[in-house]
C-alpha cells in the first residue's frame, strides 16, 4: 500500500495533465483496481468473455482521458472508478441485450446476482436503471453500493474510501439493499 499523500499529490497532478505524475499513479492504482476486479471476477464462470483486466483498463482511461478531471484524494478517486467501471459493465450489458428486447422482465433478487455474469445482462440493466433512480435522492448511499457491487469492496474498505464509519456504511447498505430490492421486485418495470 502506498502513502496516502502521495497518492493525493499524484491525483491533483493528474488533473493537471502532469504525465509522470499520471504514469506513476496507473502503476500505483491500476494494479490495485486489477486485484481488486481479479478477486471479483474470480466468483463468475470462466467461459465469459469480460475479464477484469480489460475492465479495469478501459475504466483507467476513461479516467484519465476526462477533460475536467478533478480528483481530490484516493478515495474519491476510487469512488470515479467505481462509476466508470459500472458504466463499462452496463453498456456491455446493453451491447449484448441491444437484440433481446421483449417482456422478459422477471424478478430479481439484489443479493443473488454475481458482480457480472454475462447471463445476467438484462438484470444488470435494471440494477442500474434502479441505481439511477436511488442515486437522486441518496448518493452516498448510492456510492457505497457501487463499491460494493462494482469495485467489490468490504464494509471496511467502503468506511476507509468513503471517510464513513463502520455502522454508518451497513445502514447505508442495508437501506439501499432494502431500497433497491423493493425497485426490482416490482412490477414497475413491466412498462419499460
Amino acid at each position: 500500500m502506498h502513502d496516502q499523500k502521495e497518492i493525493t499529490v499524484l491525483l491533483k497532478k493528474m488533473g493537471e495533465r502532469d504525465e509522470q505524475a499520471v504514469n506513476k499513479l496507473f502503476r500505483i492504482l491500476y494494479e490495485e483496481l486489477r486485484a481488486i476486479a481479479g478477486r471479483r471476477m474470480q466468483q463468475e464462470r470462466k467461459s465469459h468473455t469480460l475479464q477484469a483486466t480489460e475492465i479495469v483498463h478501459e475504466a483507467f482511461i476513461k479516467l484519465i482521458s476526462q477533460d475536467d478531471l478533478s480528483v481530490m484524494n484516493r478515495s474519491h478517486f476510487f469512488s470515479i472508478a467505481a462509476s466508470a467501471m459500472r458504466q463499462i459493465l452496463v453498456d456491455y450489458a446493453r451491447r449484448r441485450q441491444a437484440g433481446k428486447r421483449g417482456g422478459n422482465w422477471q424478478k430479481i433478487e439484489f443479493d443473488a446476482i454475481p458482480l457480472y455474469d454475462v447471463q445476467r445482462d438484462g438484470e444488470l440493466l435494471a440494477i442500474d436503471e434502479a441505481l439511477q433512480r436511488f442515486s437522486q435522492h441518496y448518493e452516498r448511499q448510492s456510492k457505497v453500493v457501487e463499491l460494493r457491487y462494482f469495485i467489490g469492496f468490504t464494509n471496511e474498505e467502503i468506511a476507509a474510501c468513503l471517510d464513513l464509519s463502520l455502522s454508518t456504511v451497513k445502514r447505508d447498505f442495508a437501506f439501499a439493499k432494502a431500497w433497491l430490492q423493493r425497485e426490482l421486485s416490482g412490477d414497475e418495470q413491466n412498462g419499460s
